[in-house]
């Protein structure tokens, strides 16, 4: 049957006519070529600009230039001799910088892939370099997916290169012969890609505050990190692609924030910790409470203050972290009398050791890497490593390196020996996905074929590494839902889908007086505060849309506003969680109005019972469940005072 190409891709063509197999992104683009009056037989402009203009070019992009050629000359390296080069381009696709094989070069001239020469869509048609700027994303274009027929012997990977703003201000592309495609090459772009944005955006703010943070401390200092700077006040000025991908704000909303309102310390204390004589590393808790490690660089009025930190105190943090995980996580130690979560610890513990993958539902917040930490803990690799992976916190850009891994002087700026990925750094011992369900489509097939065959193949080798992992994944998806939507593969889903177990949100739970106590004995020195029983009834009415996670910040905070106070009372609640009570009244208290009511009316005792629970069951939407929990009754008791409920 043949298969349509390019020649055939033009206005009078019917979409229903072109290839079933053909990316959208790359039929999108050939529409765009047949607007601009492009034909698949086209020659292509082949004038470069004059000598003097392309030295203008390169003097007006002088710093992407000069932060862009080291790069490339490190990713050269990793691909020489393999009838490949690498292009530096402008924003508009101008090619100012490139080098490469000498016998690719001189077949590369020939369609005008060198410098000087524009490879825009208006001017080449599809193509990775054009398409790339045109779509703002990372961009391969394959063999016979380029418009013209005159370039179907290429294959070009291609990454946007874009400024603090987000705004493309060139691109970064490895073009070679089609026969010598590998399947590595994208990811080695798009890290060198990010390692030049990351250097542009240090040149950029020079007289600033600069924060370098990651939830993982010895991920700062790699491509890992984000960055984030700050006026000498510690007013936002910008973050860059990992930084804003961690804070979860748009630029536009970080515009009104300080150091201090994202990152809960006040700019002053900042200064007091790197007047110190041996700064460490700070521990931060950002305005999303999750918690971060972050170095800063005081880079202000011509005077540097930047901490270098001894090789092993990121691992000393690490390690601290890891055994006080350990202390806290067995399933025994969260066993605290909610059936639901009684009849979860029962069902894994049947099939610990026993290499069947464990599926963890849940919402956001419920601790299902609190569970799968457990699960190891008390399985037979409990000394082996224990790594877990957040697919949904890591951009798309860094989640092939950091699970499979790279080797040695793979990415400018990265560890001068490689990287071992998270699934051989897992060896031996679990791997925990969480989020399973944000893993970009196109690593799911490849963690699928790691899964079968229990062999990695690190970014940059053809050498494959055998490993052995236990398999822990969570999701606050409905993967099935997201197969249904082509999201998720089905062989994956059913490869991962052993034993599926669910989570229940804190507002159906029964233990909230025992979650309580346990979360201040470990945040609270000594375990000395308590919380005082106006305050745990306003606990038992809340939602907790954030469930463990904002219950256990909300604790935090309160610790520290009660002081010297053993006892956590309204006053030291936040005002956010104040204003939630306010938009959602006290359950409790339109119960006991209405009961007043009715004695005053006279009503007999099964009445108001019924009023009672009737008024408790639109409070918790008709589910009975919740229902009998709040008023600490059984579910056949309500079915009973309510005849014909459902």
């Amino acid at each position: 049957m043949h298969r349509p190409t390019a020649t055939d891709l033009n206005r009078s063509t019917p979409a229903s006519a072109w290839p079933d197999n053909m990316p959208l992104i790359i039929e999108t683009s050939h529409r765009r070529s047949v607007d601009y009056g492009l034909r698949p037989e086209s020659v292509a402009d082949f004038s470069p600009l004059a000598r003097s203009d392309l030295t203008v070019l390169i003097e007006q992009n002088r710093l992407l230039h000069a932060h862009a050629v080291p790069a490339m000359e490190t990713l050269y390296q990793q691909i020489v001799n393999t009838h490949n080069m690498v292009i530096l381009t402008d924003a508009t696709g101008v090619i100012v910088h490139s080098l490469g094989d000498d016998d690719f070069l001189e077949k590369a001239s020939r369609v005008a892939l060198q410098p000087g020469v524009a490879w825009s869509e208006a001017s080449k048609g599809t193509n990775a370099i054009g398409t790339a700027i045109a779509e703002k994303s990372p961009t391969l274009v394959h063999a016979d997916q380029h418009y013209l027929a005159a370039n179907h012997f290429l294959t070009c990977s291609a990454a946007p290169i874009t400024d603090h703003l987000g705004n493309v201000i060139g691109v970064l592309d490895v073009s070679g012969d089609q026969r010598s495609f590998h399947k590595h090459t994208m990811a080695l772009v798009r890290m060198s890609a990010l390692m030049i944005e990351n250097q542009l955006f240090s040149a950029t703010f020079e007289d600033s505050i600069t924060l370098h943070f990651h939830t993982r401390p010895e991920f700062i200092g790699t491509l890992m990190e984000g960055i984030a700077s700050f006026s000498p006040g510690g007013r936002f000025l910008a973050a860059n692609r990992n930084g804003l991908f961690q804070l979860g704000l748009p630029f536009s909303a970080l515009q009104s924030h300080t150091f201090s309102s994202l990152f809960g310390l006040p700019v002053s204390a900042l200064y007091e910790h790197y007047r110190t004589a041996a700064p460490g590393l700070l521990t931060l808790c950002m305005h999303n409470g999750v918690r971060v490690y972050g170095r800063a660089q005081l880079r202000l009025a011509n005077n540097v203050f930047q901490q270098s930190l001894s090789n092993d105190r990121p691992v000393v943090a690490a390690n601290q972290a890891a055994a006080q995980a350990r202390r806290l996580s067995g399933l025994r130690y969260l066993r605290t009398g909610d059936p639901q979560l009684e009849l979860v610890i029962d069902k894994v513990t049947r099939v610990l050791g026993k290499d069947i993958p464990i599926m963890i539902m849940g919402e956001t917040g419920t601790g299902k890497e609190l569970l799968a930490q457990a699960i190891h803990n008390d399985s037979p690799r409990a000394m082996s490593p224990f790594v877990a992976v957040n697919c949904a916190s890591i951009p798309e850009t860094l989640i092939e390196s950091e699970l499979f891994g790279y080797e040695d002087g793979a990415f400018t700026g990265a560890r001068k020996k490689g990287a071992i990925g998270k699934i051989l750094q897992a060896n031996g011992g679990t791997l925990f996905l969480d989020e399973i369900g944000d893993m970009p489509f196109s690593l799911q097939a490849r963690l699928l074929r790691v899964l079968q065959e229990r062999m990695v193949t690190p970014l940059g080798s053809d050498k494959s590494i055998p490993v052995n992992v236990e398999l822990i994944c969570a999701t606050n998806h409905n993967l099935r839902e997201r197969m249904a939507r082509g999201l998720f593969r089905e062989d994956l889903y059913y490869r991962l889908n052993g034993l599926v177990v669910k989570l229940p949100p804190l507002r159906e739970r029964t233990d909230l007086e025992t979650v309580v106590k346990k979360i201040l004995s470990t945040e609270a020195e000594h375990g000395r505060h308590h919380v005082s029983p106006e305050i745990l009834a306003l606990f038992r009415q809340h939602r907790w849309p954030g469930n463990f996670r904002q219950l256990t910040n909300l604790l935090r905070t309160a610790i520290v506003m009660a002081g010297d106070e053993t006892e956590i009372c309204l006053r030291h609640m936040p005002d956010d969680f104040l204003d939630d009570i306010e938009q959602h009244p006290d359950t409790a208290a339109g119960i006991e109005a209405g009961t007043d009511r009715l004695l005053a009316q006279g009503a007999n005792l099964e009445e108001m019972e019924q009023s009672v629970i009737a008024k408790s069951l639109a409070a918790n939407g008709g589910n009975v469940s919740a229902t009998a929990r709040a008023l600490g009754v059984s579910r056949n008791t309500i079915y009973r005072k309510i005849p014909g409920l459902k």
